[in-house]
């Protein structure tokens, strides 16, 4: 399969399962049904070409796959009388009707139902909106791939249980939604596993759903802060690589080479949304992000603002960012007696950012065989090649 089907196939992946939940009502079903669909058109597709409508295309055949996998279950009688009220006929190869629609909003706060955990929350939609693996979501949560395929299975099975309802609540589910967003720019902006540093795919996406609720809730701070920072961090994208897809760190970036329009956009988000609203941890993030494009950098405002999130959204990669803007201002010894404290967390003792740290701080303390050791830990600890060739580059330096 070309890399243009592929690509093709994970974009619409989510779009296609969003309207087959919103027709038929049953995740299971209907992630099935979608992957029936894909798989066709891996087969057909390179050989026949893209069809012209090619949403409208994946959601016919999932949509037949689905009523025969409905009628093999013996689960039509029980659905006739709702279906009364609900046309859940299959269109014809011609039609689009389905797929002109784009549910993936939607989707994204049925992901969010009520009757799951908001771990359970996040994983899912990572998974059906989002796209991830099953191992990249794991990733993101820092447990192994099995407990979260189990997760996400059981996830499927209380939406199931609990029933799917049309018109999903914003209040009740924004925060969790928020965060699903977050996680979802972050995989995508830098890749928890893989052979590349960024699938903008992902980016692009969170960006993309995270304006939709903008538009939405103008008024809600912490939208914006959100969509602001998403702005603001991915305007740096075009200068994190190199030709070769190696990684090139913000102090060594071409400035030049950054999205201006975006940092002004976000700028302007974050700026107002502070003014109006009350405070919240992504306007924050929002807040040190637009102070990372500036130059010189403000360290001790950004060391400031690390501490109050701390206070009001205490995180483990909060922590550890803060010990680095302590460092920056009062000496990596400050920073590096503050990440020592970390370690004692094992969400975070055997994360790779952790050692990568520790082997920054100890770089420009002047202890090069502490920062060498540090890279190569941290080199052995990520799961991300970009990442890893940068870290072993780092301490081949430090051992020239």
């Amino acid at each position: 399969m070309s890399d243009g089907v592929e690509g093709l196939l994970r974009e619409l992946s989510p779009q296609v399962l969003a309207a087959l939940v919103r027709k038929f009502r049953d995740f299971p079903v209907c992630e099935d049904a979608l992957q029936e669909a894909l798989l066709a058109a891996a087969v057909q597709w390179p050989v026949d070409g893209v069809p012209e409508r090619p949403r409208g295309w994946l959601v016919t055949v999932a949509s037949r796959r689905a009523v025969d996998q409905i009628r093999s279950e013996r689960a039509r009688r029980d659905r006739e009388a709702a279906d009364d009220h609900e046309d859940t006929s299959v269109p014809g190869p011609g039609e689009d009707r389905p797929g002109d629609r784009d549910d993936t909003l939607e989707l994204l706060f049925l992901c969010c139902h009520p009757a799951l955990t908001p771990v359970s929350q996040v994983a899912l939609t990572l998974r059906a909106v989002g796209g991830l693996t099953t191992a990249e979501v794991a990733g993101a949560f820092l447990v192994p791939e099995a407990t979260m395929g189990v997760r996400i299975s059981r996830a499927k099975q209380r939406i199931r249980a609990a029933g799917i309802v049309a018109g999903t609540p914003f209040a009740d589910r924004l925060g969790a939604v928020l965060h699903v967003l977050y996680l979802i720019f972050n995989e995508g902006y830098t890749a928890s596993s893989g052979p590349h540093l960024q699938r903008p795919d992902l980016a692009t996406e969170a960006i993309r759903l995270t304006r939709t609720i903008h538009r939405t809730l103008p008024d809600d701070g912490e939208v914006a802060g959100l969509l602001a920072l998403m702005l603001l961090t991915d305007a740096r994208r075009p200068a994190r690589t190199d030709a070769n897809g190696g990684l090139i760190p913000l102090a060594e970036q071409d400035r030049s080479l950054w999205d201006h329009a975006r940092i002004h956009e976000g700028t302007d988000l974050v700026t107002n949304a502070m003014r109006h609203a009350p405070l919240g941890p992504y306007q924050l993030q929002a807040a040190i992000a637009s102070l990372h494009v500036e130059a010189p950098t403000d360290w001790p405002q950004i060391r400031f603002l690390y501490r109050v999130l701390c206070r009001i959204a205490p995180s483990p990669m909060a922590s550890l960012n803060h010990a680095i803007a302590v460092a920056m201002t009062d000496g990596p010894a400050a920073g590096l007696t503050m990440l020592s404290a970390l370690a004692a967390d094992p969400r975070l003792s055997t994360h790779h950012r952790l050692a990568s740290a520790r082997a920054h701080l100890h770089e420009l303390a002047g202890d090069p065989v502490s920062a060498r050791h540090g890279y190569l830990r941290a080199a052995t600890l990520t799961t991300s090649l970009p990442e890893r060739h940068y870290l072993r580059a780092r301490a081949a330096r430090l051992t020239a």
